[in-house]
């Protein structure tokens, strides 16, 4: 059964961590292969499924040394239909994993929560598309119904919310938006944007999300914006207006390349972890709700804790 479903921790104003980029994680410090970048393969063995035990453990014993609240995700970002497809997995072979990856997290949440450190599950979905460079763009309806097989799977589980990460058009978003609210789980809406702060699809970030919530009736908990360095996006937050108190998490790459250019990668660009935990703790000063922050591509468990450090110093 869900803990928190009806009452997520992370909406009161306490520091919330995240885990870092779990794919680019298995691949260059794992030396992994995860076909189509699907992390959820690892369930196929025994051997997969204790390497993502310890990555989150890993991440769970540090929020709990820091005493701040930790959102475990689920490593099922490509977990969905289409995607499954294409490496070989059945309707009936992903209904299996999305429910395993949310057992995992919920044992680990057993072992590792505490008063001081509450965690929440988040059940992760990913955009249907590329999340970098998007061709195929659905309707709402195409949306919703695509998307509503995954999100029906978790409605029966123990995941307290529903994290739609890397979304690159607003229509998608409605679209998980509209499934999740069907199923009765609160959701989370983080998209990604291009070096000029504009989603792959060209709309602002404020546009997208006013689009969604008028759509929607404010129906997501919050916003968040993921897969992107703070450099992409830094100047898009700064006009004080009431849609940027709507953004509750971050999650930047560590790199300061572009999605283009990360795509062609043959080699982990890392960044700087001291540096990007100073850049989160800008951001403080200027998103009043924000309190979710972690990582996406390239950082790790370095990364997340120079970004606690550096937010708890500027507490």
């Amino acid at each position: 059964m869900s803990k928190y479903r009806n009452n997520l921790p992370q909406l009161s104003n306490n520091l919330f961590l995240t885990d870092g980029g779990l794919e680019t994680t298995l691949i260059f410090h794992h030396d992994l292969e995860l076909p189509e970048f699907a992390a959820f393969d690892l369930f196929k063995n025994k051997q997969g499924k204790q390497i993502l035990r310890e990555y989150f453990e890993r991440y769970a014993k540090l929020a709990q040394q820091k005493k701040a609240g930790f959102i475990l995700e689920s490593p099922t970002w490509r977990a969905s239909i289409d995607w499954g497809k294409k490496i070989g997995y059945t309707q009936s072979s992903l209904k299996k994993i999305n429910k395993e990856s949310i057992e995992l997290l919920e044992s680990i949440r057993n072992k590792y929560e505490t008063t001081e450190s509450p965690m929440s599950i988040s059940a992760c979905i990913g955009p249907r598309d590329d999340g970098y460079n998007p061709t195929d763009f659905m309707s709402i309806n195409e949306a919703t119904a695509y998307h509503e097989t995954q999100i029906n799977t978790f409605k029966n589980t123990a995941a307290d919310f529903i994290s739609a990460i890397t979304m690159t058009y607003v229509e998608e978003a409605i679209g998980i938006v509209n499934a999740a609210s069907y199923a009765g789980l609160p959701v989370v809406i983080s998209f990604t944007v291009e070096t000029d702060g504009h989603l792959p699809s060209g709309q602002t970030l404020k546009e997208a999300i006013e689009q969604v919530d008028r759509v929607t009736n404010n129906a997501p908990v919050y916003y968040m914006i993921n897969c992107a360095h703070p450099t992409h996006f830094s100047s898009v937050l700064s006009d004080n207006q009431p849609w940027l108190q709507r953004i509750k998490g971050i999650r930047a790459n560590a790199s300061c390349k572009s999605h283009a250019e990360l795509d062609e990668a043959i080699e982990l660009d890392d960044g700087n972890p001291t540096e990007l935990g100073y850049q989160y703790s800008d951001f403080k000063s200027r998103l009043k709700n924000l309190n979710v922050v972690g990582g996406c591509c390239g950082t790790d468990h370095r990364h997340i804790e120079a970004i606690c450090n550096a937010w708890q110093a500027n507490a």
